[in-house]
């Protein structure tokens, strides 16, 4: 029985970024004797296991052959004379097919590290057609693997296989838990443009999300899109996401704000008039489609619908001002205001130009907020709730009212 540690952690040490997690592969051993041994089993499609002490994962060596299209659609063999050599020739980049063994010596038989040092992504074998989730992987591990701003490359070859995989309609046969899976891990990387950057480039964008495919090519308004193309201000505005929040959330919205301003089979004009609504309508659609998390889907039809408003926060009434943050359920929900405001400040930096400018509205709106939000009803001559609710929105109006009248004292605007 011989121990290898492999994968993501060989590969991390060898570009100098810190080791998350340890994966390792055991040779020449069997489920049997990694129970007596104490290991827990986990794996439910092949024998992995957990470590009785540290909590890491030991799979046993293994091979896999195709039986069926879709990534679950593999035959695992797993014995102990299944040899290191023939787990690493399974995987899907030669990046994530090293190894090291007990005395520190790096087993590279496909030429990963030379790679990592060109920083190219490059697939091991032919086999890798056969799981569709490597486009994904592909994409996210190019997303990932950024060091000051310098992205890795996908190698000619491997990218014509992933094309072929599209073509072929391998692609169509992911899950969509697969699919949102890869999505929202992209999203927490630094680059998580990139991601959609490569899967457009293979042509997996179009099957997978061709509610943002079809924005690429429709143009807006120069006044305020110098950039023009909508798929090109998206990837922009999801950067500025990135660099301003770690949430994934933020992220997904700022990435979806503007669907409805996409090309339809139905339309070829773009779609400007009204796209706050439609964009909601499609966001719906995909949450249905790929499973996604009610906290992703509430906050990014919020921002599809209201951050033009937002951006207007300047130029609107007290009662306008009430009525968003009441949209918002901005007094219940505080923390996803604050996300909705950091989408709505990404879009509008997500502009050509735009990138280092402030943006005052979201300062104006946490001031309004904190002003209504002070407001404590009085529940003295209140006679029912609809009472109170009444007299306390009257009071939060009159608050914000007060507030715009000391601003614009302040700041002598006329």
């Amino acid at each position: 029985m011989e121990v290898f540690l492999v994968g993501g952690a060989v590969r991390d040490e060898l570009l100098g970024r810190p080791v998350r997690e340890r994966d390792w592969v055991v040779v020449g051993s069997t489920p049997e004797e990694m129970l007596r041994l104490g290991f827990r089993p986990v794996g439910r499609d092949f024998p992995v296991f957990l470590h009785p002490q540290t909590g890491d994962e030991y799979a046993l060596a293994r091979t896999e052959r195709k039986t069926a299209r879709g990534y679950r659609g593999f035959q695992v063999h797993a014995a102990p004379d299944v040899t290191l050599e023939d787990d690493l020739g399974r995987r899907d980049l030669t990046i994530n097919a090293m190894a090291r063994s007990a005395d520190g010596n790096l087993i590279d038989p496909h030429g990963g590290a030379a790679d990592a040092q060109r920083r190219i992504l490059r697939h091991v074998s032919s086999a890798f057609v056969e799981d569709p989730v490597r486009i994904l992987r592909v994409a996210r591990f190019a997303a990932s693997l950024v060091d000051q701003d310098s992205c890795f490359s996908v190698a000619p070859e491997t990218m014509e296989m992933m094309r072929s995989m599209v073509d072929s309609g391998e692609v169509d046969a992911l899950v969509p838990e697969r699919v949102w899976q890869e999505t929202r891990r992209a999203l927490e990387t630094d680059r998580p443009d990139v991601f959609f950057q490569t899967l457009r480039q293979c042509g997996a964008l179009a099957r997978i999300y061709p509610e943002i495919d079809c924005l690429f090519g429709v143009p807006q308004p120069a006044t305020w899109h110098p950039e023009i193309d909508t798929g090109r201000h998206v990837m922009m505005v999801i950067r500025q996401a990135a660099q301003r929040s770690g949430s994934a959330r933020v992220r997904f919205a700022a990435l979806v704000h503007d669907l409805g301003k996409g090309v339809t089979p139905e339309s070829l004009l773009p779609a400007h008039h009204g796209h706050e609504r439609k964009g909601v309508a499609l966001i719906a659609g995909m949450a249905d489609r790929l499973k996604i998390p009610n906290d992703f889907r509430e906050l990014a039809e919020l921002v599809s619908r209201y951050h033009l408003l937002c951006h207007r926060a300047g130029e609107l009434r007290p009662a306008t001002l009430l009525q968003l943050l009441e949209k918002l359920d901005a007094f219940r929900r505080p923390e996803r205001f604050a996300e909705f405001l950091l989408a709505c400040e990404a879009d509008m930096r997500g502009r050509e130009g735009f990138e280092n400018r402030d943006y005052p509205q979201a300062d104006m709106l946490k001031l309004v907020l904190k002003e209504a939000a002070s407001v404590r009803p009085d529940t003295a001559s209140a006679t029912s709730g609809a009472d109170i609710g009444r007299q306390l929105q009257a009071d939060r109006l009159s608050s914000i009212e007060a507030l715009l009248a000391r601003h614009k004292a302040d700041t002598g605007d006329q």
